[in-house]
């Protein structure tokens, strides 16, 4: 948690100078108050990048892309916040914020050396005469050994401690190398043991090339086809993508990025020249991974094996990313033939296999709504109100207010293409006036889904205020829409202040004194969701994270959007002061703004 003060986090971003860190990456000319150059996040060939200094944001009016100084590198680098905030207090020099004891310690830079020390082991092994079964299947699926170069795969020998004799006579401690998830431990005997034994090896690089953990791949009889490292200070399985660092700048370049499922998927169509292409780490899509995909492109294209369990998947995904929508970022979807891979189909087809990738995509909205019609076809009025309902509930998922205004017009048009005894006017009414209706029901649904989400975060604090102790400084950000759940925030946040104990009672009785009694009555009584205990489980807390992560996107896409209007309310107040000044100068010439004017000549005479 950051702090206040001087150390606090909004004081670190007001002290950054964003047109000298932009610049380092963009050349950037000035006009007027403003900076523009080329946007560094899509291909244009007249600048749309601007830069407003005063205000701490850049906006591009190509992409949309928009933010402060660490959004900036963020996206330009493919980095998590932490990172960004350590990258820009490097290039800057400006002392980062200061972390209360309650933030996560770094990790020990000796994990880092270990991982290193653990990749060149492998990298040995699968060059000397133990890796001879590796390098033949590594031969008998088609991966060249350039490829096995470029991806610095290894092999990991059978034997049970040759990793950890091998790195303890480097001077690695043996607990050291347990925190790094290079060992694990039996608990019957205490002894510790190599992790990964007779696989092949797959090295996990952060956004910043490093090693930071392992996959393997099972050569022999083993309970799991692939392995990977177990969480620890430097991976985590949900935060990472296979080979994001290597694709990250290519797919900039190119406006492509494809997701797959393995590793070798990655591999296969890396040898076909597309190095644009990552994978999660053996698990679905989760939240974190999809922030960073769209840090590099767009739309990310997900490309699935063409089977049921393909389908599946697909549509998981899709369930995952409705949230996190926003003004032009998406996603889209390569199904593949039955029974196909993007490794089976590289080996199968060569170079033709990315055309098949890239043809017939589907885009999110369209997979989601082929989905819904196959889960039941709407052959009936009852099976298409079931369907209407169906959707309802899949716009009440996206939290983008204009995203999910787009996506109601869309999927209601076809709705109603879908009664065939509807003609161009519903009921007497124009389709036009009816997808104003729709609307207006969507805005005031959405108000209540909104409302909803406040209400489940609120409630859960004055059961366990000591819930605050890790959010508290997003919970102190946010501003929450209902004027009511806003005031109720408000007066916890001062409760909070000068508490001496998180007591739940007392909070209570403070929120009593100041008359709130009757609100919180009618905030129980509507809530149809079970409220956390002092004992609430870690489903629960995630769930109570999850909607003031989600309320904290919807105030910052509010507040970006006041930022924007305001800055085109100033241009084009500049815009009409400038035509102005020319239309005064037109009917007013002055001496030098006449060219047909010598010295002898005398002025016109005015009329």
């Amino acid at each position: 948690m950051v702090q206040k003060g001087d150390g606090s986090l909004e004081a670190f971003k007001a002290r950054l100078p964003l047109g000298e860190i932009v610049a380092r990456h963009v050349r950037l000319t000035r006009r007027g108050r403003e900076l523009v150059g080329l946007c560094p996040f899509h291909e244009e060939k007249t600048p749309s990048f601007t830069v407003v200094e005063d205000k701490g944001f850049y906006h591009c009016f190509g992409c949309g892309a928009h933010g402060t100084a660490v959004d900036f590198v963020m996206n330009l680098e493919g980095v998590g916040f932490s990172e960004a905030i350590s990258r820009l207090a490097e290039m800057t020099g400006i002392p980062p914020p200061e972390r209360s004891a309650r933030a996560e310690p770094s990790p020990d830079p000796g994990l880092l050396e270990a991982h290193a020390a653990a990749l060149r082991f492998f990298r040995r092994c699968l060059e000397g005469t133990e890796g001879t079964g590796a390098r033949a299947y590594l031969e008998k699926r088609g991966i060249r050994p350039e490829t096995v170069r470029l991806f610095e795969l290894g092999y990991a020998p059978q034997g049970r401690d040759a990793l950890k004799r091998a790195l303890i006579a480097r001077g690695f401690s043996e607990e050291l190398l347990l925190e790094a998830g290079l060992l694990a431990r039996r608990e019957e005997s205490g002894e510790s043991f190599d992790r990964f034994r007779h696989r092949l090896i797959f090295p996990i690089q952060d956004a910043r090339g490093r090693v930071v953990g392992f996959g393997g791949r099972a050569l022999g009889e083993a309970r799991a086809k692939y392995l990977n490292s177990p969480e620890t200070p430097l991976f985590h399985k949900g935060r990472l993508l296979f080979n994001l660092h290597r694709a990250a700048p290519v797919a900039r370049r190119q406006g492509e990025l494809f997701v797959v499922e393995g590793y070798t998927d990655v591999l296969a169509l890396a040898q076909l020249g597309a190095l644009q292409a990552v994978a999660p780490l053996g698990t679905a899509l989760t939240p974190d991974q999809l922030r960073l995909l769209w840090r590099v492109a767009d739309e990310p294209v997900l490309c699935f094996d063409g089977d049921a369990a393909g389908r599946r998947a697909a549509w998981r995904a899709a369930l995952r990313a409705l949230p996190l929508l926003s003004p032009g970022k998406s996603l889209q979807f390569a199904l593949l033939p039955a029974g196909e891979d993007p490794d089976s189909l590289a080996r199968a087809r060569g170079a033709a296999a990315l055309d098949t990738l890239r043809q017939g995509l589907l885009p999110l909205v369209d997979l989601l709504w082929r989905s819904e019609l196959e889960a039941g076809p709407p052959t009936t009025p009852e099976r298409r109100a079931a369907l209407g309902r169906r959707i309802r509930g899949l716009l009440r998922e996206i939290a983008d207010p204009e995203v999910r205004n787009l996506y109601a017009e869309e999927w209601y048009a076809r709705l109603r293409a879908l009664n065939p005894s509807r003609g161009e006017r519903r009921a007497g009414r124009p389709v036009a006036a009816g997808r104003v209706l729709d609307r207006q029901r969507l805005e005031t649904e959405m108000r209540a889904f909104e409302r909803e989400l406040q209400i489940r975060l609120l409630l859960p604090v004055l059961e366990t205020p000591a819930l605050l102790v890790e959010q508290e400084e997003a919970f102190a950000a946010i501003e929450l829409s209902d004027a009511d759940c806003e005031r109720l925030r408000q007066e916890i946040l001062c409760w909070y202040a000068d508490a001496r104990s998180l007591d739940a009672a007392d909070l209570r009785n403070h929120l009593s004194g100041h008359g709130f009694d009757g609100l919180i009555e009618e905030m129980v009584a509507g809530d149809p969701r079970p409220r956390i205990a002092a004992s609430a489980d870690e489903d629960l807390l995630a769930d109570w994270r999850a909607v003031l992560a989600r309320l904290v996107r919807l105030a910052a896409q509010r507040r970006e959007a006041r930022m924007i209007d305001e800055t085109l309310r100033s241009r084009e107040a500049e815009q009409m002061s400038a035509r102005l000044a020319g239309l005064d100068r037109l009917l007013n010439p002055t001496p030098e703004d006449d060219p047909n004017r010598g010295e002898g000549n005398p002025p016109p005479p005015r009329r």
